[in-house]
């Protein structure tokens, strides 16, 4: 899924899954992203136009979640496990 803010990182696996408080994280994330007032407006306004399943289409549809990382290609994923690892253990 390519979201219309790519650049827009919010983290939705093990927050808070209340419909106001992942808003909420979204809505800061966006002003913090720079997306103008009209932009933040649209996805209130979309996001609040259904059910909480809509919710999560809008958030995803949005910015750049956890999610979506499933997108990513195995080699790559491979390569930040192994770095992560690396940095952990103290070897880098």
């Amino acid at each position: 899924m390519n979201p219309k803010f790519p650049h827009i990182n919010v983290k939705l696996v093990g927050e808070d899954g209340n419909a106001f408080a992942i808003m909420g994280r979204v809505t800061r994330a966006m002003r913090k992203g720079g997306c103008t007032d009209a932009d933040i407006d649209a996805f209130r306004k979309q996001a609040t136009s259904g059910d909480y399943d809509n919710l999560l289409r809008t958030v995803m549809e949005t910015v750049t979640t956890d999610e979506d990382e499933d997108d990513y290609p195995n080699d790559l994923l491979d390569e930040l496990d192994e770095e992560m690892e690396r940095t952990v253990s103290g070897e880098d």
